[in-house]
């Protein structure tokens, strides 16, 4: 007969459920404040989203309790079931959804609408837990790791078919568990690289260098490509001919032509430059098929690809939808719109300064009354804890999170096995991607995409969608010391 010497109960890890309590609760007060109506005075009714976001968090606890009582092999046994699932449903949402502001992600039911895209996380975390857990799986094998990317990519165009852009972005945090479970860190370098490509050439691609017809944006970009390429070849042989062939060759072409081009004849030296990078991939391929090195032949590729995608970066941009190419201009400066674009941005600024130090009280922000800031009880909540609570209440609300995330890497980090370090990681990445962008967004540090602030925006859904990934990896945790005896 078994018997656990030691209960779920006493094993469960109450200081994350203490700081999961205090956000819901911390985020209601901030819907409070987002959408309080003086003519009405009323926090509680269901016609108000207070009254409304109430209710999702009091049957956000009942469902916290009800995942607790299930055990870990019912995740580990379903895994599959529970992602094919979610696939079909998001495959469905998108004929069935009635369209919500340009996308087709909520499906009513009743007087509530859901989203599918918010519940597929902890399915994607338990897929890619339950596959990486399986026997023989090596981050190295290409055909294995080939179906992590599918597992995470799939859910990921079915809501970028939802015209939900925002939400699919998320999951490209699952990357950052991968890392953590030892993939390669190259992959996450050139997704870095990638970025900074996009917006170093776009930012740059109209501005020239003094008195040369040489665009800024595409010698730096092709510099990088340069630079990037020495360095990885560096770091993986530590052979010094090659990094002082590629050096010299690279940097030694690239100055001495720009002193040409400068004082002697003006011409545009990105085309010698975009030679020398052609060189580069040629010299690699070859190194790669004489010593059979493999590892130069991706270097060849990552050059390749990098000396050619400043010349693919304004098709990417010219597919982008109208108002995410706005946003990207706005953000990088090469655009004013105070009122268009950048109108969310700057009243979220202006609410978040008005606060100061200590804020203007419960209910008491002018910004967030007279409705300046368009979705501030959604994406935008947190300019409402600027406005109320100031500098300190932000504050707070940083360390709290960022409290949150250190216990639950804490936890990842106790896991007796694969399924449960794995699942631990993919709350981490999604819930430090949620904070980093939603903050970053609402400060004008980075894109408006559209995501919430974990347990502060308004909406079930994203209550819901959290509350499930969260304490489905208690329950897992908690289970860590309780021993079945036959």
């Amino acid at each position: 007969m078994n018997h656990k010497p030691k209960t779920i109960f006493l094993s469960i890890d109450w200081l994350t459920i203490l700081l999961y309590v205090i956000l819901i609760t911390w985020g209601w007060f901030s819907v409070c404040g987002a959408c309080y109506d003086f003519s009405t005075h009323d926090l509680f009714g269901w016609e108000t989203n207070s009254g409304k976001q109430l209710v999702w968090g009091g049957t956000s606890l009942v469902l916290a309790a009800l995942l607790m009582l299930v055990e870990k092999k019912f995740y580990d046994s379903t895994a599959y079931f529970i992602y094919a699932l979610i696939l079909f449903l998001l495959f469905v949402t998108i004929f069935i959804a009635p369209d919500t502001k340009g996308s087709h992600s909520w499906i009513p039911i009743g007087p509530v609408k859901l989203q599918p895209a918010e519940f597929a996380k902890f399915a994607v975390a338990l897929a890619l837990g339950k596959y990486m857990s399986e026997y023989n799986f090596s981050m190295r094998n290409t055909r294995q790791f080939a179906t992590l990317v599918a597992i995470i990519v799939v859910p990921m165009l079915l809501i970028i078919m939802q015209r939900e852009t925002g939400s699919a972005l998320v999951y490209f945090a699952f990357f950052l568990m991968l890392f953590r479970e030892g993939m390669t860190g190259s992959l996450l370098f050139a997704g870095f690289a990638t970025v900074l490509y996009f917006v170093v050439g776009l930012r740059y691609s109209d501005s020239f260098m003094s008195y040369l017809p040489v665009s800024i944006g595409e010698f730096t970009v092709l510099l990088l490509s340069m630079i990037f390429t020495t360095m990885l070849t560096w770091i993986y042989y530590r052979n010094i001919d090659d990094l002082k062939l590629l050096a010299a060759t690279g940097l030694g072409t690239t100055c001495s032509m720009l002193l040409f081009a400068f004082f002697v004849i003006p011409f545009n030296i990105c085309v010698i430059m975009l030679a020398v990078n052609i060189l580069f991939v040629f010299y690699l391929v070859g190194k790669a098929v004489y010593y059979k090195l493999y590892r130069y032949l991706l270097i060849a590729l990552f050059c390749a690809f990098s000396s050619g995608f400043y010349y693919m970066c304004d098709t990417i941009f010219d597919h982008l939808e109208p108002h995410q190419r706005i946003r990207i201009e706005v953000l990088l400066g090469m655009k004013d719109d105070p009122r268009g674009a950048g109108y969310n941005v700057n009243q979220a600024k202006i609410a978040i300064g008005s606060g100061g130090l200590i804020g203007k009280g419960f209910l008491n922000g002018t910004q967030t009354k007279l409705k300046y800031v368009p979705e501030q009880h959604t994406d935008f909540i947190f300019c409402t804890v600027g406005e109320e609570e100031g500098f300190i209440g932000s504050f707070g609300v940083l360390i709290t999170f960022l409290f949150l995330i250190w216990r639950l890497i804490i936890l990842a980090e106790r896991q007796p096995d694969t399924l449960g370090r794995v699942y631990g990681y993919s709350v981490v990445s999604i819930f430090t991607f949620h904070l980093f962008i939603n903050v970053g967004m609402v400060l004008g540090l980075t894109p408006v995409i559209g995501i919430p602030l974990p347990f502060f925006s308004y909406g079930g859904s994203s209550l819901w969608g959290f509350t499930i990934l969260l304490f489905i990896f208690l329950r897992m945790d908690a289970e860590r010391n309780v021993q079945k005896v036959i």
